[in-house]
This record gives structure tokens, sequence and C-alpha cells, in this order.
């Protein structure tokens, strides 16, 4: 499989020298103002850009937000612990178990009973994530073609992602808005004949990995619209707190399921990827591109191995119950408390801050990796084309109920 996904050449037609940005004084006119959006799926979803230009070159991105309004902190300081996990499906509803295993960790922390949790439900939440994770990868790469012009991969990713949804549902009930990963267990066990199921999937998806490889990144005209576009620097990817594959595009090797070893994480072996300049230049969209794609074959590693365990190790048992460790009253001590998780899009943290008397939040704050991802579009997107804008905005791969939270 590693030889599938390692790229030891550039094509002919790279060797070619591409112009990395276009000098605004060069064809100075006289600036103007646009509004792209909102609109989907060329923005992915209720976001409006204003765009200063200078006839097609972008002098300056300024994005405009509030046009969804989840209110999700503000449900949460509501509500018992247990039934805000509902709420935390909505941000982003594209990789909804994700959310549910880094807030459901945080509240477990909270409590104390973070090490209770029995093997097989921690084996458990990694697949369910990482399928979840494969089909939020699947949005965005496919999601991502359309937007440049390429319609098929678009529906190669939506034919696999279907068979992922099918999965969960089966498993949970829910089709995108699971409720699925509860404090201190799980809702359900895995259905009789899920493991052999999924395994099946698995070995489908590998060839069509590859598929998407040359359908899509491997493809020249892909490569021309994203080699040496909306380049990222590291420094920069640092200072706007750019997380998951933005920044590791950029370069940084930093995945906080190896940094913070949550959950059945550690037990596995998976390899993080970074951007490494390949086709263009290092935190281009390409790269980022690149490392998502990557990401599916870990994620596919890491399903394999947790399955694995789940058949062999951690089989499944009449007296198994995966709401034993459920508490049934949530009031934690009085106390300021942020946890952090890796998902598809990047970090996803939750601060809470509680009285002590109480199971509801006094505050409850979400920091969305897609609202500091999206924060840099301005800083990438100054001296591109207006065209290059529409490539820039689908590499970041945002969904806006994180970010108008």
């Amino acid at each position: 499989m590693q030889s599938t996904i390692q790229y030891e050449y550039k094509p002919e037609y790279l060797q070619q020298s591409v112009p990395t940005k276009y000098k605004p004084e060069d064809l100075k006119t006289e600036e103007m103002v646009l509004n792209i959006g909102p609109q989907h799926p060329s923005t992915h979803g209720v976001l409006r850009l204003e765009v200063v230009t200078d006839g097609e070159v972008i002098v300056d991105v300024i994005p405009h937000l509030g046009y969804l309004h989840r209110c999700f902190e503000k449900h949460a300081e509501s509500l018992p612990f247990n039934q805000i996990i509902p709420y935390v499906d909505r941000m982003d509803y594209v990789a909804a178990m994700n959310s549910e295993h880094a807030y459901v960790m945080g509240v477990e922390r909270m409590l104390g009973i973070e090490n209770d949790i029995p093997p097989r439900i921690q084996y458990i939440r990694v697949v369910v994530a990482e399928l979840n994770r494969l089909a939020s990868h699947f949005v965005a790469l496919g999601t991502y073609a359309m937007d440049i012009g390429a319609y098929t991969p678009f529906l190669w990713m939506m034919r696999d992602r279907e068979q992922i949804l099918r999965l969960l549902e089966w498993l949970s009930g829910a089709r995108m808005l699971y409720n699925y990963v509860w404090v201190g267990g799980l809702f359900y066990d895995l259905p009789v004949g899920f493991e052999e199921r999924c395994l099946e999937f698995i070995k489908y998806l590998k060839p069509k990995l590859i598929e998407l490889q040359q359908l899509v990144v491997d493809n020249k005209i892909f490569i021309n619209r994203t080699a040496h576009v909306g380049v990222l620097p590291l420094p920069v990817a640092i200072n706007y707190g750019c997380t998951g594959p933005m920044l590791r595009g950029s370069g940084l090797r930093y995945d906080l399921r190896k940094v913070e070893a949550y959950g059945a994480y550690p037990e596995l072996d998976f390899e993080v990827p970074i951007g490494e300049g390949k086709m263009g230049t290092t935190g281009d969209c390409w790269d980022r591109t690149w490392v998502r794609v990557v990401e599916c074959w870990e994620s596919v590693k890491m399903i394999e191995q947790s399955l694995a365990r789940l058949t062999t190790d951690y089989k499944r048992t009449r007296d198994f119950d995966p709401q034993a460790f459920v508490p049934k009253k949530i009031r934690p001590k009085a106390m300021d408390f942020y946890v952090r998780a890796e998902n598809p899009k990047g970090e996803l943290g939750f601060f809470f801050r509680t009285d002590g008397r109480s199971d509801v939040p006094v505050r409850c704050k979400a920091r969305a990796c897609s609202f500091n991802n999206l924060s840099v579009i301005g800083q990438i997107s100054k001296g591109a084309l207006i065209a290059d804008l529409v490539a820039i905005i689908g590499s970041i791969d945002v969904v806006m109920g994180e970010v108008d939270r």
C-alpha cells in the first residue's frame, strides 16, 4: 500500500517555471469590490467573501460570517452535559462522530472516568471516528474537484461516502447526526456482523483510493490549478492558529492523535503525512489536498487494526454493556477545563466552566478548527487571480455550521 502513496517523480510539464504571484502594479487599473457568495458549492455553504480586486488580481479578501446561527454555545449553557451531544453533531455535521468523540472525552476527563472506559468501547470509538473521517475527506475531495471543474470525482466520492453513511446508520439509526458516542460509553454495541461488513468495505475501498489519486491529485489540469496557488507558509499557519491538513500541508508533522495520545490511538500504528512541495510550493493547495488523500490511507490502516482487536482481544460477549459506565448524573467539580482532539479539519476544542452544583455548564466554548482555518484566507489570497480564489477556499475545507456556531 505504501507504494501507492509515494511520489518520486515530477512530470515534465512541471519542470517549467510557474508564476508564484501576480504583481498588482503590473496590471494597475482601478480597484473594485466584488461579493462572492453566499452560495453552494463554490464557497462551501453560507459564506460571503468581500473581494477587493484590481482587474483579475486579488488585493484583499474579507470573509463575512453570520448566516447560519447554530448558537451551539448558548444551547449548551442551558442543557445537562449528556443532552449537549446532539447539538455537538450539528456543528461539523460532515464529521459528527469525530465531534462527539472530542466532546465526550472532555466530559470524561472532567469526571475522572477516562481510564475506566473498557478497551472495546475505545476501539469502537476509533472505528466510527475514522469511518467518519473518511466520509469527511470524501466530501472535501469530491466537492473540491467539482469546484475547479471536474464532476466525476464528486460522483465517485459520494458513491463511496454513501457506503460509510449506511454503515453508521446501521450502527446508530441516524444517517449523519448520530448521538452515538455517550459520556462513559456508547448508545449501542456494534450490530452483529458489523465488523465483517466493515472489512468488506475496506477491501473494496483500497483500489478506489488508488483511482482517486490517479483521477485527481496526479491529474495535469488539477496540478496546474492547485500547485503554487494559495501558498500558506508555516509561520503564517502557526500565527493564525491553523490546524489539521491546513497546518500539516505547510510541513509541520502535528497531529493530536499522536500529541495528546487519547483513546485507543496510542495502541495503533499510523503515520502523519505532511506537505513537501512535491508538485509546487510547500503549503499550496495541492499539498493540502495530498495530505487529505494520504490521511484516507492512514484511516484505513487504523480501522483495520481496530477491527482486528475487536475480533480477537476484545470480542463481543453476552454480558458486555456499552452503557455500564454511563453516569446517571453528570456533576463535575467547580473548575475551568479545556480538551482538544483531532477532527478531519483540525483541532476541535471544548472549554467548560462548572460551578460544582449543577449538571449544566456555566460556560461552554467551542474552539472550531474551520473558523481559524478560514481566517487565513485573506493572507494567502493576495496577488492571486479571481479564478484561483475558488481553488483556495475549496482547499481549506470549511463547514459553516462549525464556523457560525
